[in-house]
């Protein structure tokens, strides 16, 4: 791009901006890739002689994630959407509400998990053995307590993600940081503090041993790995971490809404509390925590909130919605 008169910008035209190279193999190669690591124990997640199903919403994750399990010696694999016509079975995102289906293939198939992710295979979500959702926000809780256990150090996570992996962190002898809302504002930070795993809580996890990049391959190879040397089910998994309950809202905003005026208001009204500004407004409470920050693609504030209950997380998110109306 050149500058040019009256400070406006003139662009190449698409076929002057470069080349591309062509490099076919590099599921199969991602996949060895995953397989080769340390922590990964491929003879451990063979000897389980697990029954997976899979759901990989008519997207590559139905080449990936079905290769990555027969390279680890899981030879009973039920395919579900794995045909990859880019046609979705249902909405891609691998939340409760659009896996009904699913959840019920593990249970009826008497499956050890599911394993679902969403089409760009960078987000990565389990089901129990009972049919299930692990919870998506456990996903990096879980690797994160694996690594943990074998190597010490840092995490990160970004604001809106469960406070589950501070917990580990801690009792790990390690330091969580928390970061802006978006996979490289948490890249940034891991680098920054030099954390041994990081992510997002919807189900992105990032290990540093690999690349720094949100992938679902790697956090298989780890989950998987953690599962078998615990030698317990999916649910009794989930019962060896902090149990936390998140509440998601929002508020529609008008063209008069002075957004950033209603957060500098509520961050001093809690000032009390422990607050973050570095994305919005985050309030940390002694049992929970709320965020609100402006999306991005809509006329919204996002209002995130966590408790240790259902009813004290949407407590939390009433109270702070309550306020934030009174001041608009």
């Amino acid at each position: 791009m050149e500058k040019a008169a009256k400070d406006e910008y003139e662009f190449s035209p698409i076929d002057e901006i470069g080349t591309y190279t062509l490099a076919e193999g590099w599921i199969e190669r991602h996949a060895d890739m995953v397989c080769k690591l340390p922590l990964v124990k491929k003879e451990l997640i063979e000897k389980a002689n697990l029954k997976v199903v899979v759901d990989g919403v008519n997207s590559t994750g139905g080449i990936a994630i079905p290769l990555l399990l027969k390279k680890l010696g899981v030879k009973n694999v039920i395919e579900l959407n794995c045909e990859v016509t880019g046609e979705f079975a249902h909405n891609p995102e691998p939340l409760a509400v659009n896996l009904v289906d699913t959840c019920a293939k593990v249970k009826e198939c008497g499956a050890d998990l599911g394993i679902v992710v969403d089409p760009d295979v960078d987000r990565l979500a389990f089901i129990n053995e009972k049919g299930e959702m692990y919870g998506e926000e456990y996903t990096l809780v879980t690797v994160a307590s694996y690594i943990l256990e074998h190597k010490k150090g840092n995490t990160v996570s970004n604001l809106s993600s469960t406070r589950a992996l501070r917990d580990v962190t801690n009792a790990a002898g390690g330091k969580y940081s928390a970061a802006a809302v978006g996979e490289v504002n948490v890249v940034a930070k891991m680098k920054e503090v030099g954390a041994v795993i990081g992510g997002e809580g919807n189900g992105g996890v990032i290990y540093p041993e690999i690349h720094y990049g949100r992938d679902a391959l790697v956090g298989v190879g780890l989950f998987l790995t953690y599962l078998v040397e615990n030698h317990c089910t999916v649910s009794e998994l989930k019962k060896k971490f902090p149990l936390y309950y998140m509440s998601k809202n929002k508020i529609q905003l008008t063209p008069q809404t002075d957004v950033d005026g209603i957060l500098a208001k509520l961050a001093d009204k809690f000032k009390n509390e422990q607050v973050t500004t570095i994305d919005g407004v985050k309030i940390d409470f002694a049992d929970g925590w709320v965020h609100l920050r402006k999306s991005n693609t809509e006329p919204i504030i996002r209002v995130y909130s966590e408790g240790k209950s259902e009813a004290e997380a949407d407590r939390l998110a009433q109270m702070l919605l309550d306020e934030a109306k009174k001041m608009m």
